[in-house]
């Protein structure tokens, strides 16, 4: 299984609505609001790293309203 932490900008104004379509997505496992240097945190979870980069690439990036974001990849020690 492959986990990721996903750092959002969006506009302002429009936290509550990209989280909302957000936590649709079927990777999606937590999702929340956040206040300081971005504005949303989602975490994923993926069978594979190709599923992964499909919804990062395809379906959060390409969200109405994002700005921009930043992924954390996570890994087991």
């Amino acid at each position: 299984m492959v986990q990721a932490y996903i750092l959002l900008n969006v506009e302002p104004g429009a936290e509550g609505k990209v989280l909302e379509r957000l936590k649709t997505l079927d990777l999606v496992s937590e999702a929340y609001v956040s206040y300081g240097v971005y504005d949303l945190i989602i975490r994923l979870s993926a069978d594979t790293m190709d599923q992964l980069k499909d919804v990062v690439s395809h379906k959060i990036r390409t969200t109405d309203q994002v700005r921009s974001t930043v992924t954390l990849i996570l890994i087991e020690q």
